[in-house]
């Protein structure tokens, strides 16, 4: 068993997709580490679901692994699409909106 990342199974190859469902109507999230410096979370977020505008207190790089997102960053549209990433720098407002149903990876670094 790993130390420092849970909610994993160590020594597998892993399809992160299987482990994060996409469930209907929903945002589902996953937590993978948390720690005072640094936060993985797997998320996945129906079609139209959404995350309303919040701050992170570190640098967020989101890497989505399905699907489609729009992502507004300090009110600037970007879409995001499988195997893409954004990087959202500490302290900017950012929301996220499901254009399909998608699921990513979101790593915080303080």
């Amino acid at each position: 068993m790993s130390d420092f990342i849970k909610n994993l199974t160590a020594k597998k190859v892993l399809d992160l997709k299987k482990e994060i469902p996409i469930n209907s109507h929903l945002v589902v999230s996953k937590t993978l580490v948390q720690q005072p410096h640094v936060g993985m979370t797997l998320f996945s977020l129906d079609k139209d679901e959404s995350i309303s505008a919040h701050k992170a207190t570190g640098d967020a790089l989101v890497y989505l692994l399905s699907g489609h997102a729009r992502i507004t960053l300090d009110g600037e549209d970007f879409n995001v699409s499988e195997g893409e990433s954004l990087l959202m720098p500490a302290g900017a407002p950012h929301a996220l909106y499901a254009e399909t149903a998608f699921q990513m990876l979101l790593v915080v670094v303080k």
